[in-house]
């Protein structure tokens, strides 16, 4: 176990080099020049320069590439060009925020989803299947900034039992907790009723019934069990999502963190922010699918083996 762990930790690094160009290049293919937001009305072409010199954007892309790993690889983020703050202290200042909502609901859609699965897995051929399958249908297509809107326009407007915006205690996290939530249920939920349907036609599931255990227990303790591990594989694709999944949530409930950070500094072109941001994000995803193998692994051992 030890080993495969180890080889697993040493594929992170072409990942994280190649995750790194691409979040790099990318952003300087939007259009616009950071350089814009600063220049004040009347502002001379030769000052405009030195500023383009003062923040390193004279250079060529490659030049200012070399620099920024240079200096990734000691831990600095570069300092941002608008704020004149560094990036790795605005990410930790609206980090908690985003870890916050995140985690609250990823707890909400695992939880929810399994229980709806282990249901609807229960129950197959009836009309609580029936009844699941729809909302795992509806979660899976509804827009979550449009299910935001609408539970701001009925909970937060109309009834005044929830605040429209911020993070102002428990209770303004309830609402965008549904609506980042809603979507992880329905892929929880169908994930989850396949694998116990599929595990429920395997042979010892019959010895099980043949012995006289109620339905219940070998559903609980047996089946599911056994069919956690294609779940599991989903919710670690989903611990990455825990930051980056709820960027238009949090633009939605005017909510601090990384998403409303990284549309402000898109907005504004500001280079650093956005690529540490960004590099947050596709990090938080590739530490996610890690985690996600060793779980894995640790679980069955013919995972380990096969990927060995």
């Amino acid at each position: 176990m030890i080993g495969f762990t180890l080889r697993r930790l040493v594929l992170l690094l072409p990942v994280f080099f190649v995750v790194s160009l691409v979040v790099f290049f990318i952003i300087h293919l939007v259009p616009g020049d950071p350089i814009d937001n600063l220049m004040r009305a009347g502002s001379t072409p030769e000052q405009r320069l030195q500023i383009a010199a003062k923040y390193g954007l004279d250079r060529s892309l490659v030049e200012q590439y070399v620099t920024w790993m240079g200096r990734l690889l000691t831990g600095d983020l570069g300092t941002s060009i608008i704020q004149g703050r560094p990036v790795s202290a605005l990410i930790a200042r609206n980090l908690p925020y985003s870890l916050e909502l995140g985690i609250a609901a990823l707890l909400f859609s695992t939880l929810t989803g399994i229980a709806a699965g282990v249901i609807a897995a229960s129950y197959q051929g009836t009309r609580v299947d029936d009844s699941i399958t729809c909302f795992i249908l509806l979660g899976s297509t509804v827009p979550s900034f449009w299910l935001g809107l609408l539970l701001i326009l009925v909970f937060a407007v109309w009834l005044g039992w929830v605040p429209v915006s911020g993070a102002r205690g428990w209770s303004s996290l309830i609402l965008p907790t549904i609506a980042a939530g809603l979507g992880g249920i329905a892929l929880v939920a169908r994930v989850t009723r396949i694998a116990m349907i599929e595990t429920s036609r395997q042979d010892f599931v019959t010895l099980l019934h043949a012995k006289g255990l109620p339905p219940f227990i070998i559903q609980l303790r047996h089946v599911l069990r056994h069919a956690m591990v294609p779940v599991v594989t989903i919710l670690s694709l989903r611990i990455g999502w825990v930051l980056g999944g709820a960027v238009t949530i949090e633009y939605v409930f005017a909510r601090p963190g990384l998403g409303s950070l990284l549309i402000r500094a898109l907005n504004q072109r500001d280079y650093p922010l956005v690529q540490g941001c960004l590099l947050m994000l596709a990090m938080a995803v590739i530490i996610g699918a890690l985690i996600g193998d060793i779980v894995q692994a640790a679980m069955d051992p013919r995972q380990r083996e096969a990927r060995a």
